[in-house]
């Protein structure tokens, strides 16, 4: 059956992006411009709402706060306010920040919390209330609301306390989201009273979705700003579900949260320059280390999807991949070695070994040798650029779909997973199979590793493209091929997601590819080279913003629900 709906599905990508889509692009405005605004999301409403707010007199800091409070009503398996994320952030007169707001550890978790007997327990981080990271994301709307916002909270939010208080119409893709999980939801007594009717019966496309819970939650923030999270009766609520069902957050945490503002990683490439999350995001830096090991390769002419063009993107990403498994973690708890990881010398030294010929197998490729120096299944990005020329990017997620499946009973949202992402045994993959060393293993008030990776590009000190991806691991490398298709081959922004992809994450040793994205000759030739090669249903969901002439365009995924909505 897995296979059957992979074919399924490569079989609709296939027709997407090679028969309705270029009719599409030419003929049906999916290349459509806009020069004051332009909101790309995973959820229609949600951009709307953030296009709203422009037109209120919002800046994109206050339309990208608005869709993540939207988003938290209209997309609960991603959209969160139990979860975390992380925003960059590049304004007109040239400011460039990051923002910080991701989960922490619990005050009173340990570091084997999760290995019972010497053997990891997999499912203790995967599911239930031990799965819980103290949340972030309200502390983080709000931070960069102060700081840079033009409106009031009162005014950002009301649109989604509306939604939650109202209900909406579930479309087919939100029913059947919440109908997945039925049984998961079943388990816990705050999800299965808000995700299931009457306690037990599907949601179907159509119902009206009422979040009554929801809708005084975010009543609290929009009266009380970050105290109406952190504590007073949300905290509270959240508190209560920790004491009943055995978890660790404590309002002393929820107390002590605090998001952090970060200086992004930036990198020239060509006539662009990134500006990418640095750590605790593993993004930043895996994508400049993979572009400056691939810029002396001459990439551009090697043609797109080429098997000399893959071939040295998947040896690129083989050694990133590899690093980010031993160096990155917290910086506040693990001196990341970000100058030497992004030397020229160094890179060098790790591309010393490619071969135009043969792959590089895994179990020989370990870390690269530095010397210190002082110096993200289920996720959604969406993108802002206002007429100001302000962007923001943002992603944001609750780690797993539903996150840790325990909504908090009487508050109407639901808990993130995110303690999955610590190296929960060192040595042992996570539930995306990803390897983590003691950079990354848990600590009291420590922020997870995460694959989440907002950029924005720009080009002679103006934004050109704002840039970030779902999809746990694979978000790293579906914006990286984003942003290659447009720099390097001139595709426009809808182009460039639709575009198939590629993925190589060193272990498991796997170039995995989308069905139909390779010609037959092109996968001979890579197993020539010695890839081992696999096929997956699709790899990250990207919804983007390209900025060309002073016209915004945007591209929304075909691979899941999105919209974008502009003026």
């Amino acid at each position: 059956m897995k296979i059957l709906r992979g074919l399924i599905y490569g079989g609709f990508l296939f027709l997407w992006l090679f028969g309705h889509h270029s009719v599409a692009v030419a003929q049906a405005g999916w290349t459509k411009k806009y020069d004051n605004g332009l909101v790309v999301s995973a959820e229609e409403r949600a951009s709307h709402i953030g296009i709203d707010i422009l037109k209120k007199g919002g800046n994109a800091i206050d339309a990208a706060v608005a869709v993540q409070f939207a988003l938290a009503v209209t997309l609960p398996r991603a959209g969160n306010i139990g979860g975390g994320g992380f925003m960059v952030i590049h304004l007109a007169d040239g400011t460039t920040t990051a923002l910080d707001y991701r989960e922490k550890a619990p005050l009173s978790s340990t570091r084997d919390m999760y290995v019972k007997n010497g053997t990891f327990q997999s499912d203790l981080s995967w599911e239930g209330i031990l799965s819980v990271g103290v949340p972030g994301t309200v502390d983080g709307m709000i931070k960069a609301l102060e700081r840079y916002g033009a409106l009031p909270l009162e005014t950002v939010i009301e649109p989604a306390i509306e939604l939650a208080r109202s209900g909406y119409k579930l479309s087919y893709s939100q029913a059947t989201d919440m109908a997945r999980y039925a049984d998961r939801f079943q388990k816990y007594v705050g999800s299965r009273s808000y995700f299931l009717k009457n306690d037990s019966t599907v949601y179907q496309e159509g119902d009206v979705f009422i979040q009554t819970d929801l809708a005084e939650t975010l009543e609290q923030i929009a009266r009380f700003g970050r105290d109406g999270f952190y504590s007073g009766p949300v905290a509270d609520a959240i508190v209560k579900e920790m004491e009943q069902s055995g978890g660790l957050i404590s309002l002393r945490d929820l107390q002590r949260y605090q998001s952090v503002w970060r200086t992004p990683v930036s990198t020239d490439f060509g006539a662009y320059t990134l500006h990418a999350m640095p750590p605790p995001s593993s993004g930043g830096i895996a994508v400049t280390q993979i572009l400056e090991m691939m810029e002396p390769y001459r990439p551009d002419t090697l043609g797109h999807h080429s098997a000399a063009y893959i071939h040295v993107l998947s040896e690129a990403m083989r050694r990133a991949f590899s690093d980010r498994s031993y160096y990155l973690g917290d910086p506040d708890f693990w001196e990341i070695p970000q100058q030497a990881l992004l030397s020229e010398a160094y890179l060098n030294d790790r591309m010393a070994s490619f071969s135009a010929d043969q792959a590089t197998l895994s179990s020989s490729l370990s870390h690269g040798e530095v010397y210190l120096v002082n110096e993200s299944s289920e996720t959604t990005h969406y993108s802002v650029v206002d007429a100001m020329g302000n962007a923001v990017a943002v992603t944001t997620t609750l780690n797993n779909s539903f996150g840790s499946m325990v909504a908090v009973s009487g508050a109407g949202f639901l808990l993130n997973n995110e303690m999955d992402d610590f190296s929960a045994q060192p040595g042992a993959p996570n539930s995306y199979g990803l390897i983590g060393g003691e950079a990354n293993a848990i600590q009291p008030e420590k922020r997870m590793l995460s694959s989440m990776t907002p950029i924005i590009v720009t080009r002679n000190d103006s934004v050109s493209m704002v840039l970030g991806a779902a999809g746990g691991p694979r978000i790293i490398t579906a914006t990286l091929q984003n942003f290659l298709n447009i720099a390097l081959f001139g595709m426009n922004a809808q182009q460039a997601v639709s575009a198939p992809r590629i993925h190589h994450q060193w272990l498991p040793d796997r170039l995995y590819y989308e069905y139909f994205g390779l010609s037959a000759d092109t996968i001979n030739l890579l197993r020539q080279k010695g890839h081992q090669l696999q096929t997956r249903g699709y790899i990250g969901r990207s919804h983007i913003i390209n900025v060309k002439n002073g016209q915004l365009t945007s591209g929304t995924d075909p691979r899941g629900d999105g919209f974008a909505a502009g003026y």
